[in-house]
């Protein structure tokens, strides 16, 4: 037996179903390639993310993966009640790993595969207010700035950029100059690209180590949300 096939990796032919969903987005499809669906997206990121939960528990913070579908797999059924867009499905591939003890209460990362693309991101979109406080007091210090600043250049070694805030200006009360003042009119901060090719990488023994490279590359930033917004 070729033991390159039992390392975990992603099934060659998801991104064939994926493109194929996101053309025939029904129920009436989705349920004629249920079985595809079980053998080529559930069934290899799950062992994926069992092959990741060793190394990412070592590192700082520590990362979990949760091996089933809406632990650190996210579901492929798309929540539609409150959107104009009535897709049933989403055509992609979800990966989330996080810090504590709830995939939305903390920093985490993600990967992303879809029809023709991949991505990968890191951080938090919505702190709640205690954080919040905590984060625009972080950004009133240099030394704040400089780390968050020197983590988001970590980042944007492996192509990925920071959202755009959500604020046009800044919160009541605050002055800054910039840089400072981009990051201040954050809401959250989040890093990620999604537009890159599809590495082949994901569907051979070497996909947990390519995908570590590029979560190592994610970690200073989560690291530093760990330790600032939410320690």
């Amino acid at each position: 037996m070729d033991t390159d096939l039992l390392a975990p990796q992603l099934d060659k032919d998801l991104p064939r179903f994926l493109a194929e969903l996101s053309t025939n987005n029904t129920k009436d499809w989705f349920d004629a390639h249920r079985a595809r669906y079980q053998r080529c997206y559930v069934e290899p990121a799950l062992a994926l993310i069992t092959g990741l939960a060793e190394p990412l528990g070592r590192l700082a913070p520590p990362l979990t993966a949760v091996p089933k579908v809406n632990g650190s797999l996210r579901r492929i059924n798309r929540d539609v009640r409150f959107s104009k867009d009535k897709r049933p499905y989403s055509a992609m591939l979800h990966l989330i790993f996080f810090t504590g003890d709830h995939a939305n209460r903390g920093p985490g990362v993600h990967v992303v595969v879809g029809p023709d693309h991949f991505g990968v991101g890191a951080g938090h979109w919505a702190f709640e207010p205690a954080q919040l406080e905590a984060y625009r007091a972080a950004m009133t210090t240099k030394a704040g700035a400089k780390e968050l600043t020197a983590a988001i250049g970590k980042a944007e070694a492996i192509g990925c950029v920071a959202d755009e805030p959500q604020l046009a200006r800044l919160p009541r009360g605050y002055t800054a100059e910039e840089p400072v003042a981009t990051m201040l009119r954050r809401k959250g901060v989040v890093v990620r690209t999604h537009d890159q090719p599809i590495p082949d990488e994901l569907f051979g023994p070497d996909a947990v180590p390519f995908l570590m490279t590029r979560i190592k590359a994610l970690m200073p930033l989560v690291a530093w949300l760990d330790r600032t917004v939410y320690g």
